[in-house]
């Protein structure tokens, strides 16, 4: 039966190659070129980093960038309380008007109402439209700030992952080295 210090791993599963680009405050040396650099690639789950400096980050032999996701189908805007209030009011007085007009037509026949209340419709719509550009002049939330991603190289991924599973490796042999006997020191 296996020992539980061998059935344990100290990586959750395996590896994914994305890593985000976080800044921290002490500079370390690069992985690959060793100048001083306050950037680090992480896993989500700060399972593996890495100090990275600028220049690697933009070259495509080390790692490229993911772009972030777009959205499919942006979804329309919804119309606001107020907007809904002013079109249900225009929709109304349109409607008023029509129900006059048509009043007009068999109380006073073909004559000077009927151009007397088209006047007032367009007096009426006159000052609506000029209101109607406001609504559209809302401000957007701007979008929250995120961490670049990167994919690193497939060799430098296949590097850090043997790396990482020889270190694993090595935790396992000094777990299991605790558990046996010492070696006899005596002379025979």
């Amino acid at each position: 039966m296996a020992s539980p210090a061998l059935q344990k791993s100290t990586t959750p599963g395996p590896l994914q190659n994305i890593y985000y680009e976080r800044k921290v405050a002490t500079e370390k040396p690069c992985y690959i070129c060793r100048r001083p650099t306050t950037t680090v690639l992480a896993t989500l789950k700060m399972e593996d980093w890495l100090y990275a400096c600028d220049g690697h980050l933009s070259d495509l032999g080390f790692a490229s960038l993911i772009p972030p996701p777009t959205p499919a189908s942006p979804t329309p805007a919804k119309p606001s309380p107020e907007d809904i209030r002013k079109v249900v009011a225009e929709y109304q007085a349109r409607e008023a008007g029509r129900s006059k007009s048509a009043a007009g037509k068999d109380k006073e026949g073909e004559g000077g109402p009927k151009d007397q209340d088209k006047g007032k419709e367009k007096g009426r719509e006159s000052p609506k439209s000029p209101a109607s550009p406001a609504p559209a002049s809302t401000p957007t939330p701007a979008p929250t700030p995120t961490h670049r991603k990167f994919a690193l190289h497939r060799a430098i991924f296949d590097m850090r992952r043997n790396e990482l599973k020889r270190r694993e490796m090595g935790v396992k042999a000094r777990e299991v080295g605790r558990g046996l006997p010492q070696v006899p020191r005596t002379g025979f």
